[in-house]
């Protein structure tokens, strides 16, 4: 009689440092509700605020009885750990998986990332290289633009390098209206549109609340599609899903708030155009060093420049007004088999590149 093999701890990372912690105690709960507790151990850290790493001891006891139900939102709260500590194996033999369901920087960054590599444990997503690249939307589009994906035109900038020059060149290369961002923040948090230079300068004075660098974009008068992207070695595309916002933009409060966005799944657009945009997302996703998924979205300019790539999000929302999941139930991978899916990749992918940090 052999033993029965051991459960995967599943490590759910949540919460987080950036202005994103509420999206991301969003999309914990909406994947506690979906992952199969019989299957996994799992164990729920939160990072606080502050930068503190506990153990939710709520959510262990709503794991642990049927009968209580999980809230949309994951509350901090729990026992104080030690970071390296809280993702190693409870024993000997045990596999562990950390998702990091964290959004923006200091989770999304590649500095989490980071420190699952010195852990040497796997984790579901993009490497510190690729998550890094793809937060900075700026540096984001130079790789994109390099390996022949077309993009919208943009300025980029320091906060230390805004000034009635910047201001005037934003005028004259980009026109009017523009769309200011922060370069390495997601989920829309600090992104307005500027109708002129006085809109222009609050517009970034709100942008760098939230980051040093910004991206000043061109207006483009488009569609919003977005696509998922899931594998490593083999990365493979979702059907195509199309945003409809119901604000002037696809704001903050339309994603998780309002829960008003319209989700077009699959996006009424020709097939010819559906396949072009698989191919240049999943082409983007190797050029970015994505691994494991990532949501990539585009612009579609119909009747002018085509498809211009937008942004790649490496950890995408999973919550239940979020389009990466749909996009992929749409595609025959229901949540759970995602989850399931993002694990074995997240497996993978750790044993494939364990060789290579060996000494030699």
């Amino acid at each position: 009689m052999t033993d029965a093999p051991q459960p995967v701890r599943i490590v759910l990372l949540y919460g987080g440092q950036s202005a994103e912690h509420e999206v991301s105690q969003k999309s914990a709960a909406s994947v506690l509700k979906a992952i199969d507790t019989s299957r996994y151990d799992v164990l729920p850290i939160v990072i606080t605020p502050d930068g503190r790493w506990l153990r939710s001891d709520e959510t262990l006891a709503l794991l642990g009885d049927a009968s209580r139900a999980i809230p949309e939102s994951l509350d901090g709260g729990g026992t104080d750990l030690a970071p390296l500590a809280s993702v190693a194996p409870a024993h000997a033999g045990q596999q562990v998986v950390v998702l990091p369901i964290l959004h923006g920087p200091r989770g999304e960054d590649g500095t989490v990332q980071g420190l699952l590599e010195l852990a040497d444990v796997a984790y579901v997503g993009t490497g510190v290289l690729g998550s890094a690249l793809n937060m900075d939307k700026a540096t984001s589009k130079v790789v994109a633009q390099a390996a022949g994906i077309p993009v919208c035109r943009w300025i980029t900038a320091r906060d230390s390098e805004i000034d009635d020059a910047f201001i005037a060149r934003v005028g004259a290369e980009l026109g009017w209206p523009v769309f200011v961002k922060p370069s390495n923040m997601g989920s829309s948090v600090g992104v307005s549109r500027a109708d002129d230079p006085a809109g222009l300068r609050a517009a970034l004075a709100e942008a760098t609340r939230y980051d040093e660098w910004v991206v000043v974009e061109e207006a483009v008068d488009a569609r919003e599609l977005e696509v998922g992207v899931i594998g490593n070695e083999a990365p493979r595309a979702s059907v195509v899903g199309e945003i409809v916002p119901t604000h002037e933009f696809y704001d903050y409060e339309d994603k998780y708030l309002d829960g008003a966005a319209e989700m077009v799944i699959p996006a009424d657009v020709p097939d010819a155009v559906a396949e072009q945009m698989r191919v240049l997302a999943v082409a983007a996703y190797r050029a970015l060093r994505c691994d494991g998924l990532s949501r990539v979205d585009f612009f579609y300019e119909e009747g002018g420049r085509g498809l211009l790539f937008n942004e790649i999000n490496t950890l995408p929302g999973f919550t239940r007004y979020s389009m990466f999941p749909s996009l992929w139930a749409a595609s025959g991978l229901p949540y759970p088999d995602l989850i399931d899916e993002l694990v074995r990749l997240a497996l993978a992918r750790h044993q494939h590149r364990s060789p290579h940090r060996r000494l030699r």
